[in-house]
């Protein structure tokens, strides 16, 4: 029997056995991105950490169904320059933003605008912090929404897209979360999108919702023994402890009588902290509630989750509150990212080596397929995560400049390796340093009990780390004639002004 096929019959079927072809070859859809960032979060200020108090089980969930970078570290600890450096991919002195009164340079790349070009539907939600004074949408973004300044806990006055400042009342956490569940909700095209939520808490001064402020009443909590460690410590750290930035001092108003060094005066330490920590579950009932609205919309394997913070946060070590310094609570961070394009959910990893933050933007990008940033100072971790590299960093290089608006805090320079710090802190007019340097062992002294900097049992790491400062300063593009900082005027007493606090 002779089967007859008409032309036009015969040419649908090859057209359908060809988009069966091109469909079993087509490009694997792009990921979404939603990217959480908190301020001043510190890096065991999570219950993944091993915190015995404080329960964050939505960001638990992340790192237990992905990747929990064990050793994240900011490369500049203050608000500003350190979400410039994630935006970007480099280091403060090359995207320019090194306090926090500068804006984020507009025609200077960042991975949002990497991806906006890329045909991504892009939005940021909440606390900006670059330009302390401008509440307009920023490039990178299609939707914009922020505020001046800090923003309050309660009824903080948003822009929302440039619209121009209205009040919203309610708790600063849910009403960002809201806002960017609607926007997250929206008919975005049938294009991938980037969602960044940059949260207020906890960042002084701390104000929980009411459902969370008696938390952890219970909780005993002491000054930290390395508070009054300060014998073998440079003199600066015992000049700051009774300053804004020090735990006799005014704790954030927590502490209303001041300097006090009574030791019944831990109860506003305590009561400070407590409230830190309370500020954090709100944060975490938010990534929960994106959690289950990416799982309900289909979303959740296709999207990249990041749960970040942008530096660390002194809290009574060495005798200091708030961060800027190279101490270990000041430039440690929470990291943990849930992509299964990454490892799957039923596979997390935890990962040991030294992330940066600078290293978010590369990662990112590589994740989404994107262009990548020329020139950046970061490093992808997407290898390091799935098959393991043998070329990632053994040190890397943490710089700060003195405020004059924070004068609790020197020029700082260091640099830190998986076993060792170094700090020293330039005068800023190339004369000799005004403060003695520190060293320690971070393999045996996580804590930072011991500076070993005078020992001469340690002379040699002292003279390896001094070289290795050099060339991470050389390879950042730093050298004697490019490395411009203000002059330390040494440490203040005086409270900084209440507009900038």
């Amino acid at each position: 029997m002779r089967l007859f096929y008409r032309p036009a019959f015969l040419f649908t079927a090859i057209l359908g056995l060809l988009g069966t072809a091109a469909d079993a070859h087509a490009a694997p859809k792009r990921p979404n991105v939603l990217f959480m960032l908190t301020d001043d979060q510190r890096w065991d200020a999570l219950g993944l950490a091993g915190n015995p108090h404080l329960k964050t089980p939505h960001m638990d969930r992340l790192g237990k169904e992905g990747v929990y970078f064990k050793n994240t570290f900011c490369t500049t600890s203050l608000c500003s320059p350190s979400r410039a450096s994630i935006l970007s991919g480099v280091y403060a002195h090359a995207h320019g933003v090194k306090g926090n009164f500068t804006e984020y340079p507009s025609n200077f790349r960042s991975f949002p605008m990497q991806l906006q070009s890329a045909g991504y539907d892009t939005a940021y939600f909440g606390k900006w912090h670059m330009g302390e004074n401008n509440d307009q949408p920023r490039p990178g973004f299609n939707w914009f929404v922020t505020h001046k300044g800090q923003g309050k806990y309660f009824d903080t006055e948003w822009n929302v897209n440039g619209a121009g400042g209205k009040v919203i009342p309610g708790y600063y956490t849910h009403t960002v979360t809201e806002m960017a569940e609607e926007w997250l909700k929206r008919d975005h095209g049938g294009k991938p999108w980037l969602l960044m939520v940059g949260h207020k808490a906890p960042h002084s001064f701390y104000f929980p919702e009411p459902k969370y402020s008696n938390s952890f009443d219970n909780v005993w909590i002491p000054y930290p023994e390395s508070a009054f460690r300060l014998a073998d410590k440079p003199l600066w750290l015992q000049d700051r402890i009774s300053t804004w930035h020090g735990i006799y001092g005014p704790l954030f108003e927590w502490r209303k009588v001041f300097p006090d060094s009574r030791p019944e005066a831990v109860k506003d330490f305590a009561n400070m902290t407590r409230a830190y920590w309370g500020t954090i579950r709100s944060v975490d009932d938010s990534v929960g509630r994106f959690y289950e609205l990416l799982k309900a919309r289909g979303e959740l394997d296709n999207t990249i989750i990041v749960h970040m913070g942008d530096n660390g946060l002194l809290n009574g070590e060495h005798g200091m509150v708030d961060k800027r310094t190279m101490h270990e609570a000041s430039i440690r961070i929470p990291l943990v990212v849930r992509f299964p394009g990454l490892t799957s959910a039923d596979k997390p990893k935890v990962v040991e080596q030294q992330v940066l933050t600078v290293d978010m933007a590369p990662s990112l990008l590589e994740l989404c397929g994107a262009a990548p940033l020329k020139d950046v100072h970061g490093k992808s971790w997407v290898k390091l995560v799935q098959k393991g590299d043998s070329a990632w960093r053994k040190s890397w290089l943490y710089h700060y400049n003195y405020e004059k608006q924070f004068p609790y805090t020197p020029n700082v320079r260091g640099v830190r390796t998986d076993t060792w710090k170094y700090i020293h802190y330039p005068h800023g007019d190339g004369t000799p340093d005004r403060h003695m340097a520190e060293l320690y062992n971070m393999e045996f002294d996580p804590d930072e009990r011991y500076n070993l900097i005078a020992n001469p049992k340690y002379a040699s790491v002292v003279k390896e780390m001094k070289a290795e400062l050099a060339k991470q300063l050389k390879q950042t593009g730093l050298t004697p004639a490019t490395d411009k900082m203000p002059l330390d005027e040494g440490i203040k007493q005086a409270l900084p002004d209440q507009k900038i606090r």
